[in-house]
């Protein structure tokens, strides 16, 4: 380590200490190390995991799951209700569900569930597949399935068939046509429906997801709707039927004060809805509890303002408040906290294996005399950059930078003059942003186009993924995780940079990165060394990114390894499962193109060569048995000693 950078300043420089919440740390190695249940005596290396895995022939992009973290999130949002109830002396319980569309791989699901078997955790289904999933996964008669979504026909029953086995599944209402259809299979069926009403609040998120709640919300009942509701039940006998009351304000709601306004408000819905006689049991609060991807603990959108024990008490507090002051007993909660259950589970590693730099900060200007005068010119102001007339220098060499531009599109200068004028340029940009930094301390700010100058010089590390397929959120909504290096943190990163994927599109990069203060736009990393891997970590990826990615460039899913500590392994852990990614035939096959065709129409074009002598027939058998193998390997880049 040098002087000035050890282990702390790694830790500080990627916030890994505020947004890990102490899942994650940096070990004495420079490694970035992950602690599932948050003592260090169970960390564990992920250069050691990662290891662990290329031994077992997994390649990169690579997502590594903690199954241990997962159980922990599971137990601590559990615990953190169970703190509150008894803090504030709630007489009733609480029931989470965990919303499968968060994440439906089945290794997360029945991970999920076997953690909260103890609290009598289940799961929220949106669909008829989800709806299935979770009916094959229940046998706890004390846990909910809640059905949101709008519905058909089959969706009700197959509800219903949940209801008739001694299950505990309600179907929330999200318009008030879905409970005439309710009401009419349930009578054919002769099974007595669990009814939930989801309210439509005038309380509104905040964030990137505040349309999910307000009045022009997709989903929910007005209040005239409500009213409609209670009185159809009454008619038809079935008011006892009305089990639950539910909102959902949007997910990631960063501000505290947006919760506790809608859980008021929900609440109080509730109550009155109880006086209207209705055997009412449970209050579902439902999504919202986000995630600190940022560690500033503010109401920034990739942020929260709050804690999880403070989330917890403000829902608990509340909720009894308005109860006892309408003199309704109290509900069971339920909530649906997705993202904070999986988020942290999950890291995907990605190798970076080239840079692209805007110029070699090492080279040295060669001017001659029969270069061109702007040339000469360039090469006078480079050689002439002081402390002193930095700004001056900057503007100078702006200037020419133009006049270079505009020469070279009226083909008055060459390509060999354009190219030195323009290293020259970087190299004084460069040297420019060194000055300003090595003079931090003393100068009052960095001027704006100094600032620009910093992230127009960072480099481009050319990553083996697809943003499409592992980042969607990123690129749709600007969503930001964190991301830093997962090695050589003993090392003081040298480069600033974003980061591009193998994609044919100019989205595929990610550019906008976590900061204390704002939206950093590089990256620091480390230089590329020649023959070694280089990895970098995506982080709490667990909540949507593995699910929702999309097929761009016909990039699939990627290899998986699941980790689970054991204090008998000599690492401290082993890798239980690995998935791997999809080969280029069954994303072939995704679009409708057979393995079976492909190879056949492939063999066709061969015969073709052979017969007229293009082709040897040795030759063409073995070009079609390199298309057969092609078609099993993954989809993304091969990368050998850091080399594509």
């Amino acid at each position: 380590m040098t002087p000035d950078w050890s282990i702390d300043s790694a830790i500080e420089l990627y916030n890994i200490d505020r947004w890990g919440t102490g899942y994650f740390s940096i070990n004495q190695r420079g490694n970035v190390e992950i602690l599932p249940t948050k003592n260090p005596a169970t960390a564990i290396d992920m250069m050691e995991v990662i290891e662990d895995a290329r031994d077992r022939g997994l390649t990169f992009p690579l997502v590594l799951r903690f199954q241990d973290l997962l159980q922990h999130r599971v137990e601590t949002i559990n615990l953190a209700f169970q703190s509150a109830i008894n803090e504030f002396g709630y007489k009733s319980h609480y029931r989470g569900v965990f919303p499968i569309k968060v994440n439906q791989l089945r290794e997360v699901v029945e991970e999920i569930a076997e953690a909260g078997r103890p609290f009598h955790l289940r799961i929220e289904a949106g669909s008829k597949p989800e709806l299935l999933a979770a009916l094959a996964l229940h046998s706890d008669p004390e846990s909910l399935i809640i059905c949101n979504g709008y519905k058909d026909c089959q969706f009700i029953r197959r509800a219903l068939l949940g209801n008739k086995l001694g299950n505990r599944v309600i179907m929330v209402v999200e318009k008030l046509e879905e409970l005439y259809q309710i009401l009419r299979v349930s009578k054919e069926m002769g099974v007595e429906p669990m009814i939930g009403l989801r309210v439509r609040l005038q309380s509104k998120g905040s964030g990137k997801w505040a349309t999910s709640g307000g009045e022009n919300a997709k989903f929910g009942l007005s209040t005239a709707d409500l009213v409609l509701a209670s009185e159809l039940l009454r008619k038809e006998g079935l008011a006892h039927c009305l089990k639950l009351v539910h909102f959902h304000v949007g997910s990631q709601v960063p501000d505290i004060g947006t919760i506790k306004r809608a859980v008021r408000e929900a609440a109080r819905f509730y109550s009155k809805l109880a006086k209207l006689g209705h055997e009412l049991g449970y209050l579902d609060v439902g999504g919202g509890l986000g995630v600190d991807y940022d560690g500033s603990n503010t109401a920034f959108d990739s942020s929260t303002n709050y804690t999880l024990q403070e989330y917890a008490r403000d829902v608990v507090y509340n909720i009894m408040d308005v109860c006892d002051s309408e003199d309704v007993a109290h509900p069971t909660i339920v909530s649906e906290s997705g993202r904070a259950l999986v988020a942290h589970h999950s890291v995907l590693v990605v190798e970076a294996f080239g840079a692209i730099e805007k110029y070699d900060k090492h080279a040295k200007a060669a001017v001659q005399p029969t270069d061109h005068k702007l040339v000469r010119d360039m090469w006078d102001i480079e050689k002439n950059l002081t402390s002193a007339n930095r700004t001056e220098t900057l503007h100078d060499a702006q200037e020419i930078k133009e006049q270079t531009l505009s020469m070279f599109n009226f083909g008055l200068m060459d390509l060999e003059s354009k190219a030195k004028i323009e290293q020259a340029y970087w190299r004084i940009a460069g040297r420019i942003v060194e000055i300003f930094h090595a003079e931090a301390d003393e100068v009052e700010y960095v001027p704006d186009e100094v600032k620009e100058l910093e992230v127009a010089l960072g480099d481009q590390y050319v990553c083996n993924f697809s943003v499409f397929q592992s980042l969607l959120d990123h690129w749709a909504l600007g969503q930001l995780f964190p991301v830093m290096p997962i090695h050589r943190l003993a090392e003081k990163p040298d480069r600033h940079a974003t980061l591009v994927d193998i994609t044919c599109d100019s989205d595929g990069k990610v550019s906008k990165f976590i900061d204390l203060q704002d939206v950093k736009e590089t990256l620091p990393l480390h230089t590329l060394k020649p023959g070694e891997p280089y990895y970098i970590g995506f982080f709490l990826m667990g909540a949507y990114q593995d699910i929702m990615g999309d097929l761009h460039n016909l990039f699939g899913r990627v290899n998986e390894a699941h980790v689970f500590l054991d204090e008998d392994e000599e690492d401290g852990f082993y890798i239980e499962e690995t998935i791997e990614g999809s080969t280029i035939a069954e994303v072939l096959s995704m679009t409708q193109w057979n393995q079976s065709d492909l190879i056949r129409r492939f063999k066709k074009q061969v015969d073709v060569a052979i017969k007229s002598d293009r082709l040897k027939p040795n030759e063409g058998m073995k070009l079609l048995t390199s298309y057969e193998r092609g078609l099993k390997n993954y989809t993304y880049l091969h990368i050998q000693n850091g080399k594509a």
